[in-house]
C-alpha cells in the first residue's frame, strides 16, 4: 500500500513539473506613463553607487517592456536646483514635468551600513584582504507629475557578502572606485526584487 501510494506521488510531482507554465505580463505597462524621467538615486554611502543603482535599474524595469523612453535627469540636487526648489512637492514634480516634457518620474534611494569584516582572512602580498558583510536596502517610487501623486513604490532590503575589502595597517580599505566589483550583485538583487512588477512572470 506505501508503495502504490509512493508511487502516485512520484507520478503526481512529475506530470506538475512537466505541466506547461503560463507567461503572465508585467502588472504595469509603463508605456501607459510615457514620457518617464529618472531622478539619479540618491546614496549617502561611499563610492557611485547612486549611478549604479539608477543604470540596473533602468535596465530592469526595460527588460520585459516595449521600447520605453526615459529621460535621465540628473541628480535630486540638480533637478531642484533647476526648479529653484528646495524639495520635491507636487508644484515641484508639475514644474519638472512641464519643463522636461514627462509624465511620470522615478526616484529611489539607496541605503548601504557600514562594512562588517568577515573572520575568514586570506594573504597577500601588499596586505590582508578578506570578505566582508553589509545590510543594504532600496526603495524607489513613480510619481506623476501633474498631480504628483505616488502611482506605484517598492522597496527590499538584504545582508550580503561583498568583495574587495581590505586591511592595510590596522585601516579597513573599500575599493569605492569601482562599485560594480565590490556592490554590483548586492544591487542587482534588490533591483531584481523592487522591479517585478514591470516584468514578466511565469505561472
Amino acid at each position: 500500500m506505501k508503495y502504490v501510494i509512493s508511487c502516485g506521488l512520484i507520478i503526481f510531482t512529475v506530470l506538475l513539473c512537466c505541466a506547461p507554465r503560463i507567461k503572465v505580463p508585467p502588472k504595469i505597462n509603463l508605456l501607459n506613463y510615457e514620457v518617464l524621467g529618472i531622478i539619479e538615486f540618491s546614496s549617502a554611502s561611499e563610492g557611485p553607487l547612486g549611478p549604479l543603482a539608477t543604470k540596473k535599474f533602468m535596465e530592469a524595469v526595460r527588460k520585459d517592456q516595449a521600447m520605453v523612453r526615459i529621460v535621465e535627469l540628473g541628480t535630486k540636487a540638480d533637478v531642484l536646483d533647476d526648479i529653484a526648489s528646495s524639495h520635491l512637492d507636487a508644484d515641484a514634480y508639475k514644474t519638472i514635468g512641464e519643463n522636461e516634457d514627462v509624465n511620470t518620474i522615478f526616484s529611489g534611494e539607496l541605503v548601504v551600513s557600514d562594512v562588517r569584516p568577515n573572520i575568514k582572512l586570506s594573504l597577500f602580498r601588499t596586505g590582508m584582504s578578506f570578505t566582508a558583510e553589509v545590510d543594504a536596502a532600496l526603495t524607489c517610487q513613480m510619481v506623476e507629475t501633474e498631480t504628483g501623486a505616488t502611482l506605484w513604490n517598492a522597496s527590499a532590503s538584504t545582508t550580503r557578502e561583498v568583495g574587495h575589502v581590505s586591511m592595510f595597517s590596522d585601516v579597513f580599505v573599500f575599493d569605492a572606485e569601482n562599485p560594480e566589483k565590490a556592490y554590483g550583485k548586492l544591487v542587482e538583487d534588490l533591483v531584481e526584487r523592487t522591479t517585478r512588477d514591470f516584468r514578466v512572470t511565469w505561472e
